[in-house]
C-alpha cells in the first residue's frame, strides 16, 4: 500500500495529509513525477526538503486553460522553481526532421502533448503573470544549455539567453543541488534573489574585473563568426576547473561550484527516494522509468568531450564517483521493489567505464582547458585504473539477490584495458553490446571528437575473440550518425561500403539533431569550426539530411545510393 506522505506533495489534499497550510518552495516540472534519483525534479525536491524546507511539486501542469494547476497550491513562502524535465522540451517533442513525435517517454503511458514547446519559457511567463513578486528560479537541462545566446534548430534562429525570454529571476545551470539550496537559503535570509551564488546566471551588471565579456546578442545576430568565437570562449571556460565569470549584454553567468565530492554525491543518493512513480500514476506506465527502474548510476561527469553531447557542459568534465557502499545501498533498495527478478539492467553512468578516474596530478588539471581527455590522444595525466570499477562489479555480483548485472550505458572503447574488457564482455553484456563509433570517416570523427574507425575495428575483433574463448554468442551493435557537420555524401557512401563489407545492416542510426550549446550545433549554424575558424560542410536542408540518412539502408536500395 502506498503512503502518500512518503512522496513530495502534488495536491492540496496531500498538503493537508501533512498538516501544511503553505509550502516554502513549489517545483513545476515538464516530466511526470517519479521519486527516483534519475529524475532531476525529484532530486532537487529531496535535497531542499532535507534542509528542512516544505517542498511541493506540480508535474506537467496544464498551461492551456485557466492556469488552475499553477494556482492550486497557492503562493509559496519563498519561491517557485521550474524545470522542463530530463530533456530539452524541443528535443523531446520533435525529430531531426522537425516532425512532431507521437509519444513522450517521460509522461504517463508515453502520452505526447503534456508539456508545451519551450516549456521553461511558457511556465515562467504564466507564473510571472500570476505571481509577479514571487522569486522564480529556472534550471534543468533546458535552462542550463540555453543560458547564453544559442542556436535553436526548431525555429532556425539564434535566441538570446533563456533568462531574457522567460523573465525568470535566477537561472541555475548544471547539476543544481548546491546552487538551488544556496539560493533558497539566501532568499529566506534576505528576501532578495541573490546574485553571488556560484553556478547561477542573472540579469544585471557585475563589478568582477576578471569577467570575460562576450559579443552582444545583437552582434552575434549580425555576424555568425562572432557567435563561433564566443562559443570557443564558453567551451574553454566550461572545461576549466577554475573558470571566469561570463557576461553577455546584461546576462551574468557566475563560475560553477567546485566538483562535487564522493561524500556529497553519496548523501544525495541516501535521501528517502521511493524509487517509484507517484501513486497518482497507478496503472499507468512511464517509459523512461521502466527503462531505468533497475539500473544504477555510479558517477557523474564525462571527460569524453564528444562534439554533439551536452553531458560535460551540464554535468562537468571532472568525474565524481559514488562510493561502493552507496551503490550497494541503492541496490539493496532496488531488490525490494515490486517486480524485482534479480537482474540489474545497468551499472553505468554518462560513460560507463569512467568510474573512479581522475587526473594523476591534480595541479595539472587546474591549468587544463582541453575539451576531451581522450581525443585527439589520451591525456598522459589521466589515471586509467579500472580496479575500483572492477571491484564494484564483483561486489555487486556477489550479492545473494543478484542473478546478473549488466552494463547498459555507453562505454568508451578507446578507454579500455584487457582485464576490464574481458570482465565486461563475459559477465555484463545482455547478449548485445551497444557502442557508438558514430561514423567510419576519420575526418568526420575528428570533428565529432571520436576515436578513429580503426579503433572500433580493433575493439570489435577483441569482442569476438573473447566471445569465442568464452563460448559466447553475443552481438556488438554500433551506433551511427548521419548529417553531422563535416559529413558529405561521399563520407556516407564510405560508411555504406564499410558496413556492406562487414555484412552488417545498420539499425541503431540517427540523423544529427542540433541541440543548444554544443560544438556540433555551433558548426551547423555558423558553417565553421570555432577552434580553427575554417569552413565546415553542413548538410542543412531536409533533402540533404534525408539523402545522407538513406545511405544507412544500402541493403534496401538496389541502386546502392550511387
Amino acid at each position: 500500500m502506498y503512503d502518500l506522505k512518503k512522496y513530495l506533495p502534488t495536491t492540496r489534499k496531500e498538503l493537508q495529509l501533512r498538516g501544511w497550510n503553505e509550502v516554502d518552495v513549489i517545483i513545476f516540472s515538464g516530466d511526470a513525477y517519479v521519486d527516483h534519483p534519475a529524475f532531476g525534479a525529484a532530486v532537487i525536491g529531496r535535497v531542499v526538503e532535507s534542509a528542512g524546507y516544505r517542498v511541493a511539486i506540480v508535474p506537467q501542469p496544464d498551461w492551456r486553460g485557466d492556469y488552475r494547476d499553477f494556482t492550486k497550491l497557492g503562493r509559496p513562502r519563498l519561491c517557485f522553481a521550474i524545470t522542463a524535465g530530463c530533456m530539452d522540451s524541443m528535443v523531446n517533442h520533435y525529430t531531426a526532421n522537425k516532425r512532431l513525435r507521437s509519444d513522450d517517454a517521460y509522461s504517463p503511458d508515453g502520452k505526447a502533448g503534456l508539456r508545451p514547446d519551450y516549456c521553461t519559457i511558457t511556465y515562467s511567463k504564466i507564473l510571472k503573470q500570476l505571481y509577479p513578486d514571487v522569486p522564480l528560479l529556472i534550471g534543468g537541462i533546458e535552462a542550463s544549455m540555453r543560458r547564453v545566446a544559442h542556436y535553436d534548430y526548431w525555429s532556425d534562429r539564434l535566441m538570446p539567453s533563456i533568462l531574457v525570454d522567460s523573465g525568470a529571476d535566477l537561472l541555475i545551470y548544471g547539476m543544481g543541488e548546491r546552487p538551488t539550496l544556496a539560493a533558497i537559503r539566501a532568499i529566506e535570509q534576505t528576501g532578495q534573489v541573490p546574485h553571488n551564488i556560484p553556478q547561477t546566471a542573472w540579469r544585471g551588471t557585475t563589478d568582477d574585473k576578471d569577467a570575460i565579456h562576450l559579443h552582444s546578442y545583437a552582434e552575434e545576430l549580425r555576424d555568425k563568426l562572432l557567435h563561433a568565437e564566443d562559443f570557443r570562449l564558453i567551451e574553454n571556460e566550461s572545461n576549466r576547473v577554475r573558470s571566469h565569470t561570463l557576461v553577455q549584454d546584461d546576462v551574468v553567468v557566475n563560475p560553477p561550484y567546485p566538483t562535487m565530492t564522493s561524500e556529497e554525491l553519496d548523501s544525495i543518493y541516501d535521501l528517502p527516494f521511493q524509487y517509484l512513480p507517484h501513486p497518482k500514476y497507478k496503472d499507468k506506465r512511464i517509459p523512461a522509468y521502466e527503462m531505468i527502474r533497475f539500473s544504477v548510476c555510479m558517477h557523474r561527469g564525462c571527460f569524453g568531450g564528444c562534439s554533439f553531447c551536452t553531458i560535460s557542459a551540464h554535468q562537468g568534465k571532472q568525474i565524481t564517483s559514488r562510493s561502493k557502499q552507496s551503490i550497494l545501498r541503492q541496490i539493496d533498495i532496488l531488490t525490494h521493489l515490486p517486480e524485482w527478478k534479480g537482474y540489474l539492467s545497468d551499472l553505468g553512468g554518462p560513460s560507463a567505464n569512467m568510474y573512479g578516474m581522475h587526473g594523476i596530478d591534480s595541479s595539472l588539471c587546474l591549468q587544463c582547458a582541453r575539451s576531451s581527455c581522450l581525443q585527439p590522444a589520451i591525456c598522459k595525466n589521466l589515471n586509467r585504473d579500472f580496479a575500483p570499477l572492477l571491484n564494484v562489479y564483483r561486489s555487486v555480483d556477489a550479492l545473494p539477490k543478484i542473478k546478473k548485472s549488466f552494463v547498459g550505458s555507453g562505454i568508451r572503447y578507446d578507454l579500455m584495458s584487457d582485464e576490464y574488457g574481458r570482465e565486461l564482455i563475459t559477465h555484463h553484456v545482455s547478449g548485445r553490446l551497444k557502442v557508438a563509433p558514430e561514423h567510419t570517416s576519420d575526418e568526420v570523427l575528428q570533428l565529432m571528437r571520436k576515436p578513429s574507425w580503426k579503433e572500433y575495428l580493433a575493439f570489435r575483433d577483441f569482442f569476438f575473440r573473447v566471445n569465442d574463448e568464452a563460448n559466447l554468442h553475443q552481438q556488438i551493435i554500433p551506433y551511427f550518425i548521419s548529417s553531422h557537420p563535416g559529413c558529405t555524401n561521399r563520407d556516407m557512401q564510405q560508411l555504406a561500403d564499410e558496413t556492406r563489407r562487414m555484412h552488417y545492416r545498420p539499425e541503431q542510426v540517427q540523423d544529427f539533431t542540433p541541440t543548444p550549446m554544443t560544438l556540433s550545433t555551433t558548426m551547423f549554424y555558423t558553417g565553421v569550426n570555432p577552434f580553427t575558424m575554417k569552413p565546415v560542410f553542413v548538410a542543412r536542408t531536409a533533402h540533404e539530411k534525408q539523402q545522407q540518412n538513406r545511405y544507412f539502408f544500402w541493403w534496401k536500395n538496389k541502386s546502392d545510393n550511387r
